[in-house]
C-alpha cells in the first residue's frame, strides 16, 4: 500500500501495472489456465507465455471483511470496469480474521448487492471470485494480514506470517483451506503467501521466529497440498522492497515450476532517481538482479502505485520513470495498487473516503485515473508468442 500510510524502507524494483487495449483484452481470453513457470517466464497450460497485468482489490481483508465497492455499484458493474481496464488478473486480498471468522458482513457494505443479504463473507469471497472467473479474470489469493484492518506499519501487529491470535499453525491451516476451497477453479491461479514481510523478518538466520525463507517453504507447501496447480507468489522483507539473497538461498518447493517472487515498488522519496538507468542501477542490487540470476524465477510486482491525478511531484515523476522501465522488460508481470474507488475502514482510514490512489471513481461507476490507465496502456500486456 502507499507509504504514505505506512512505514516503509528503500521501495523496491522495476515494475508497474497493467493494461490493454481491444487486442490486448483480445490476448487474455486466450489464456488457458492454470499457469506454470520456465525459466524466468510464466506460461499457461498451452505453453503461451503469460504476462500477468493485475490489479489489487482490496477488502477481504479490511474491517467489513468484503471487497470493496459493493456497497456503491452492483458486482457485474465492476467487473465490468475492471474489464474496461484491460486488466488479466485480480490480486485479491484476504485476512486470517475473514477466513477463520467468516463474519456477517455489514449491511451497509453490501448496499448495492441486495443477493448478499445474510451470506457471510467468504460466501460472497465465492461470489466474486467465481465472477471473476466468470469473465475469464485470473485470480491471485493474497495473505495480506492475519487480523483485519488496513496495513500496513511495524506496530500493526501484522508484521510477520504469525501473531499471538493467528500463530504459525493456522497461517498454515488457512492457506491449506482456501487453496483447497478453490481447487476446482482453474481461474484462481496463485497464492501470494504473506503480504510485506517486516518487524524483524529476515531471508534466512539463526532466529526461526523471524526466518521467512524457512517459513514461506512451509507455507507453499501447505498451498500445494490444497492445490498443486498453483502458482506460489514469495515476497521479500522490508515490505518486499528488499529480495537480496534470494538467488543465494531459493525457495524449494514440492512441485517443480510453480515459483514466483513479488517485489512491491513505491516512490521514496529517500531515493530519488532523475532517469531510467538511474532508476534500475538503484533497483539492481534489491531486486533487479534476479532477472539474470540463477536459478531463474519469473518476478510479478504484486504492487505499485501513485496518486491518482498525477498531480503529486516527485511521487508522480517516480511513476512515470517506472513505466518506461516497465516498457522495455515484457516478462516482468505487475499489480497496481488498488483497483478501489473508497476506503474500506480501518486504521488511519475513513470509510467512504476517497481512495486517493484508485483507478476507480468512489461509485466504481467510471475510471478515475484516466492518465494512469493510459500510460499503462503503453506498457505491453502479454509476451509475444
Amino acid at each position: 500500500m502507499p507509504p504514505s500510510t505506512k512505514v516503509r524502507v528503500l521501495p523496491l524494483f522495476l515494475f508497474a501495472l497493467f493494461l490493454t487495449t481491444s487486442n490486448s483484452t483480445a490476448q487474455q481470453l486466450q489464456i488457458s489456465p492454470p499457469l506454470h513457470t520456465d525459466g524466468y517466464r510464466i506460461l499457461d497450460s498451452a505453453n503461451h507465455p503469460v504476462r500477468l497485468t493485475s490489479v489489487n482489490w482490496y477488502g477481504f481483508d479490511e474491517k467489513e471483511y468484503i471487497a470493496g465497492g459493493l456497497d456503491h455499484a452492483p458486482l457485474a458493474q465492476i467487473i465490468q470496469q475492471i474489464k474496461q481496464i484491460g486488466v488479466n488478473s485480480v490480486r485479491l486480498p484476504w485476512a486470517n480474521e475473514t477466513l477463520e471468522r467468516n463474519p456477517l458482513p455489514p449491511a451497509y457494505a453490501i448496499g448495492s448487492n441486495p443477493q448478499f443479504k445474510n451470506m457471510h463473507a467468504m460466501e460472497i469471497m465465492d461470489a466474486v471470485v467465481s465472477a471473476l472467473a466468470n469473465a475469464h479474470i485470473m485470480v491471485i489469493l493474497d495473505n495480506h494480514v492475519s487480523r483485519a484492518d488496513w496495513c500496513c506499519s511495524e506496530t500493526d501487529g501484522n508484521g510477520l506470517w504469525y501473531n499471538a491470535d493467528y500463530p504459525e499453525d493456522h497461517w498454515l491451516a488457512d492457506w491449506k483451506t482456501i487453496a483447497h476451497r478453490y481447487r476446482n477453479q482453474p481461474w484462481v491461479v496463485g497464492a501470494d503467501l504473506r503480504n510485506e514481510l517486516r518487524s524483524g523478518a529476515a531471508w534466512g538466520g539463526s532466529d526461526p521466529k523471524l526466518d521467512w525463507h524457512a517459513a514461506a517453504e512451509r507455507g507453499g507447501k501447505a498451498v500445494l497440498s490444497g492445490n498443486p496447480r498453483l502458482l506460489i507468489m514469495v515476497e521479500g522483507p522490508e515490505y518486499s522492497t528488499n529480495l537480496s539473497g534470494f538467488d543465494k538461498l531459493p525457495v524449494h518447493l514440492p512441485i517443480a515450476h510453480r515459483l514466483v517472487y513479488s517485489p512491491h515498488a513505491y516512490h521514496d522519496q529517500k531515493h530519488p532517481f532523475k532517469t531510467v538507468d538511474e532508476m534500475k542501477q538503484g533497483y539492481e542490487a534489491r531486486v533487479g538482479y534476479l532477472m539474470h540470476a540463477q536459478p531463474a524465477v519469473p518476478l510479478w510486482i504484486g504492487e505499485f502505485g501513485t496518486c491518482q491525478k498525477l498531480d503529486c511531484g516527485a511521487n508522480s515523476d517516480w511513476f512515470r520513470l517506472f513505466i518506461q522501465l516497465l516498457q522495455h522488460n515484457d516478462q516482468l508481470s505487475w499489480s497496481y495498487w488498488p483497483l478501489n474507488g473508497n476506503q474500506s475502514s480501518g486504521m488511519t482510514r475513513k470509510y467512504d473516503a476517497v481512495e486517493t490512489y484508485g483507478l476507480l471513481s468512489p461509485d466504481y461507476k467510471s475510471i478515475a485515473a484516466p492518465e494512469i490507465v493510459n500510460l499503462l496502456h503503453t506498457i505491453e500486456a502479454q509476451p509475444s508468442r
